[in-house]
This record gives C-alpha cells, sequence and structure tokens, in this order.
C-alpha cells in the first residue's frame, strides 16, 4: 500500500496519523484546475514538523494523495461532521477559498467517489484499525493523535484568527478527560502561542471513529494554524525559524501522550 500511504511503525502506544499531508493528484490531475494544482487546502509539511517522532518508537501513517482526491477525514457516506455549518465534500469539489478544484464537466460522479473510496479510503482507514489493534494487543490500549494543520485565517469556516493550537476531542468522548484536559494546560505553557479545547475543530471522522476511551483507544486531533511554522501564501514555504519555535510545544504534547496510561 505505499502508493497509498507511508507508514513508519514503533512499538509505544502511539500512532500519528497524518491524513492531509499528500500531495499526490493521481490520475485526476489533468480534470482539475490550475487552483488545485496550487494544492492550497494540503496540510503542508507535516512528516517535517513531526520528524523528532522519529526518536520517540512512535507509529506514523502519513497519505500519500491530496485531499482533493478524496478527504480521509470525512465519514464514508458524506454525512456532514459540523451539521449547519459550511463544509467541504468527501471528495471536494471546491478549495476552502471556494475556488472550483474540477475543469467544467469533470466532477467526479457518485459511482467514482464510491470507487475512490476503495481505492484510497478504505486501505487508509484498515490500515489505522490494524495498527490499533495490534498497539491495544501490546500495551493494553492505543494512542492515537491526528495531526492537522490549517491556515489562521479561513473565512469559508470561521470569522478572525484561529486559534495556533486547536486541539479535539470530540467534546471530550474521544478520550479520557483528564487527558485533554492536560494537553491543552501543557500548550497553554508556551505563552508564545493560544490554544484551544474543543473549539471550532472538535475532531474529525478519524478522532470521532476510533476513539473509544470505554475500550482503551483515545483519541485526540490537533488542528495547528499554518501562520506557527510556514509561509501562508503560495508557494507554501517551510518557515525554518517559525517551525523551530514551535516544534518544543507540540513535541511536549506528543510526551503528554505517551506519558498517559490508557
Amino acid at each position: 500500500m505505499s502508493d497509498i500511504f507511508n507508514l513508519v511503525r514503533g512499538n509505544s502506544p502511539l500512532l500519528v496519523s497524518m491524513p492531509h499531508s499528500g500531495e499526490s493528484l493521481g490520475p485526476y490531475m489533468e480534470r482539475m484546475t490550475d487552483a488545485a494544482h496550487k494544492l492550497t487546502d494540503t496540510d503542508w509539511h507535516l512528516p517535517k514538523l513531526y520528524a523528532f517522532l522519529a526518536d520517540m518508537d512512535v507509529t506514523v501513517i502519513a497519505a500519500n494523495h491530496s485531499r482533493y482526491v478524496i478527504d480521509l477525514n470525512r465519514d464514508p457516506s458524506g454525512k456532514s461532521l459540523y451539521p449547519g455549518q459550511n463544509v467541504t465534500e468527501l471528495c471536494p469539489t471546491t478549495t476552502f477559498p471556494e475556488e472550483q478544484i474540477y475543469l467544467d464537466g469533470e466532477k467526479p460522479s457518485d459511482e467514482e467517489c464510491a470507487e475512490r473510496v476503495k481505492t484510497y479510503w478504505e486501505p487508509y482507514h484498515n490500515r489505522i484499525e490494524e495498527e490499533l489493534n495490534r498497539l491495544k494487543a501490546q500495551h493494553g490500549y492505543a494512542l492515537l493523535w491526528d495531526a492537522h494543520s490549517i491556515a489562521s485565517e479561513v473565512p469559508r469556516f470561521f470569522e478572525g484568527n484561529l486559534p495556533d493550537f486547536n486541539l479535539g476531542t470530540n467534546s471530550g468522548a474521544s478520550c479520557d478527560s483528564r487527558l485533554g484536559e492536560e494537553l491543552l494546560k501543557v500548550a497553554e505553557q508556551f505563552e508564545k502561542y493560544t490554544a484551544v479545547l474543543n473549539g471550532r475543530f472538535k475532531g474529525g471522522f478519524i478522532t470521532r471513529k476510533y476513539g473509544r476511551p470505554e475500550k482503551g483507544v483515545h483519541a485526540v486531533q490537533l488542528e495547528l494554524s499554518q501562520i506557527t511554522y510556514m509561509e501562508e501564501q503560495f508557494p507554501f514555504a517551510y518557515g525554518n525559524e517559525k517551525a523551530a519555535a514551535v516544534q518544543p510545544c507540540i513535541k511536549a504534547l506528543i510526551e503528554t501522550m505517551l506519558e498517559f496510561q490508557g
């Protein structure tokens, strides 16, 4: 499945998922607009930003294809995670700035979307489930960190500037409540950054599906504001100084996850 995702297996109880870091548009590129080719809504550079995980014996799964092909953090039925709010689809047809992703007449049909679920969505989620089962069998519990990033301003979804660290636990349902509260305290210790728990982003499908604290699986999503580590304008360059400054906070959060005994 190396064409669908990259997987590095570790033996600690933590699995880190990066469903939106992929940049490939696959066989659909020629049907897509110039706006889509810019990949504006990518969770840019996350494998590089989280490179410290290599020294923490953590399992990491990162998608290779763009969220414009299919959104791995959406319900495959198409059901909205935020009813009544503006959201993008399972197979998105517009960018966050509401630009068209497909050329005229080239949007995917329902049948094509269903095929993309089988080709891209199911292998990624099957592997998440397999790895969580492996870690739970090994440790008696498993931890899931769903890593995301987003532009600091996206008027389509929220007004003004997004907090820097947006922790989501499905309003406390996807992990032990003590874990969510402790993570927020850790983020707040880094006074340069702002942090919120279960604000605009409460956790997407991955957090909600796999976070089952009553069954020993604790899941947390981090939606990190991209202004903390990169340039937010095309071509979306990685900011070495910014990234070096924010990495200690991210690492402290990961260490807090690893210290948690599920």
